[in-house]
């Protein structure tokens, strides 16, 4: 393995295999994860149709990958009451267990891995000094695309990493008898949870729930039947599912905190750059989208044609002005979820005019790239 590279990207999820693909056609390029592929992912595994026509042309098609075309949303309270709404451009129900493999497949074809964690990266004399567990190495730009947050953060003393967040996840997989073409949305005390199918027949939960509701109860398992079962289709749901693992996957501390596309001259990507609230259901597609805007914006500076401030500064531009009001749409959305006034009021009025909640989605998702 090489000691200097053009790129070394920090994290081998979507943003940063995405990135890898691209820029190895014409660059030499290191990507650095902490776990070998497949491996299962904390994610709602909702990918918008706005990226399936790239990932196409990148020889990646998901038609053939999976038959799961998610159409309509359904959205329930903790009652008995619900609404049902087509998604503007729909979806593929695909795990990250099965994407990031086929990611990864791509990848490797030119660019290098390294099975590692980066513990620092430094940018010193017109070059970044990158420290590993095990090697030190130099790069002309590093990225990062280390997820929702990391140890690199910290070590980059970044604003997020400093405020303590209130938020958890928990994922797991489930044998279950549900329609492949609707995504459901249920609320609960304290957070919400989404529920689809993936490629291989399971179906996927996952929820966001907040700390001081969680920490309530002594486990995972007391949590979904004293919290989220009071949700009668939650309720239902935990009665007839049979888990497909031992146990969930949980994570905490998520933050989604405003966060900057670019420090310390480091280009961040996906969860990285900016976190959106997974109601939103369009995490996978900024992710790959995140990779294809740092590609084609570093692309001249890699080139000589273009200094590495102006090319930093053109990815910021652009990433915000992508993705910043997707983002606050996904805040608002999430702080009317999970009050119970403002959601019992206004799934009403969503019942009286339905086209709203479509409207609504149509704005945390972008037009196909």
């Amino acid at each position: 393995m090489k000691k200097e590279y053009d790129i070394i990207i920090a994290g081998g999820g979507l943003s940063g295999l995405t990135a890898a693909i691209l820029f190895s056609k014409d660059f030499n390029v290191l990507c650095i994860d902490p776990d070998a592929y497949p491996r299962h992912k904390m994610c709602g595994e909702y990918l918008s149709n706005e990226v399936i026509g790239f990932l196409k042309s990148l020889e990646i098609d998901l038609d053939r990958e999976s038959s799961v075309d998610l159409e309509n949303l359904k959205f329930t309270l903790a009652g008995h009451r619900s609404i049902e709404c087509p998604l503007p451009q729909g979806g593929k129900g695909i795990s990250r267990y099965h994407l990031d493999h086929l990611l990864y497949q791509k990848a490797i074809k030119n660019a290098d891995f390294l099975q590692d964690k980066v513990i620092d990266a430094v940018f010193e004399k017109g070059s970044f000094q990158v420290n590993t567990t095990s090697q030190n190495l130099q790069c002309k730009q590093f990225i990062m695309a280390t997820g929702k947050r990391s140890l690199l953060d910290k070590k980059l003393d970044r604003e997020f990493i400093q405020q303590k967040s209130p938020w958890l996840a928990v994922k797991m997989h489930y044998k279950y008898d549900m329609s492949d073409r609707l995504v459901e949305l249920h609320n609960f005390d304290g957070g919400y949870a989404g529920i689809s199918k993936v490629e291989n027949g399971y179906v996927n939960l996952c929820y966001l729930a907040s700390y001081d509701s969680f920490k309530k109860h002594k486990n995972v398992t007391d949590f979904n039947e004293e919290v989220l079962s009071k949700n009668e289709f939650l309720n239902s749901f935990f009665k007839e599912a049979v888990p497909a693992w031992e146990q969930p996957i949980t994570i905490s501390q998520i933050s989604f905190e405003k966060k900057e596309p670019v420090e310390n001259n480091i280009l961040m990507l996906g969860d990285t750059a900016g976190l959106i609230h997974p109601l939103c259901g369009n995490g996978m597609a900024m992710a790959i989208h995140s990779a294809k805007i740092a590609f084609e914006e570093l692309h001249p500076f890699l080139r000589n044609d273009l200094s590495r401030e102006q090319a930093l500064k053109n990815y910021a531009n652009r990433w915000k002005k992508t993705f910043r009001k997707r983002l606050k749409i996904g805040r608002i959305l999430q702080g009317i979820l999970l009050n119970k006034t403002y959601t019992s009021w206004g799934l009403w009025f969503l019942r009286k005019f339905p086209f709203l909640l479509s409207t609504t989605i149509k704005g945390t998702h972008g037009k196909p790239i």
